[in-house]
């Protein structure tokens, strides 16, 4: 039986992924509505996403730890900072919240409440492009938790809509956000076929991220701004 605690934390990832994904999607429907232009469609959801995931790591980290991401949840199992029954019960939340908010996204821009997205993100360089752009997200979640709780919002969404940019993939970064695309055939949308390969590259470059910090980092040293 899960505690009171417990639940306050599920309660906060589900909700979080599930508007990063309303806002990652929602972002990218209405620039596409109101561009044809796919830099300004790419610019649009971007700053949008950046943002909103700000927002939400600020709302939510002083209760779950703002995780919203697998990935990141992970490392925080091999870190000792999750239970793997804590573990077990993020990740479900997470899956379930990004999968709800594509329903909520498509219902919202009058779309199919579940579609299946038929957009096409293949090749090994795609999937690289994964790997590293998870490697980043978690030596910037790990080295900035270092310096400030409080500094760990802004430079995960700055990092995140940098990524949008320097990946080929557009950063996904999150297994979560990553299952919830391919039911939203649209421009943020992924086929259900590379769903499984982005994932397993996103894994592999958050352990990756945390071997390296685990390399460099002093755990004696702590900065408090």
């Amino acid at each position: 039986m899960m505690n009171k605690r417990l639940i306050r934390k599920l309660l906060a990832e589900f909700v979080g992924t599930c508007f990063l994904v309303m806002i990652v999607i929602g972002s990218g429907i209405m620039a596409q509505n109101l561009s044809s232009d796919q830099l300004s469609v790419l610019l649009a959801n971007t700053i949008a996403t950046g943002a909103g995931l700000t927002a939400l790591i600020w709302i939510f980290i002083s209760i779950s730890g703002a995780h919203f991401n697998p990935a990141v949840s992970l490392i925080m199992l091999l870190k000792k900072e999750l239970t793997f029954k804590e573990f077990s019960y993020f990740s479900c939340f997470q899956f379930a919240g990004g999968f709800f908010g594509a329903i909520l996204v498509n219902i919202m821009f009058g779309l199919d409440p579940v579609q299946i997205s038929e957009n096409e993100r293949s090749g090994l360089n795609i999937y690289f492009s994964e790997l590293i752009a998870t490697f980043g997200l978690i030596i910037t979640i790990l080295g900035v938790r270092k310096l400030s709780t409080l500094a760990v919002a802004p430079a995960v969404g700055l990092y995140i809509s940098a990524g949008y940019w320097f990946t080929s993939s557009t950063s996904f970064a999150n297994p979560a956000v990553t299952f919830a695309r391919g039911f939203s055939d649209t421009f943020t949308g992924i086929h259900p076929d590379f769903i499984l390969p982005f994932i397993i590259f996103q894994i592999i470059g958050a352990c990756l991220a945390m071997l390296f910090m685990g390399l460099i980092q002093d755990d004696k040293v702590q900065i408090r701004l």
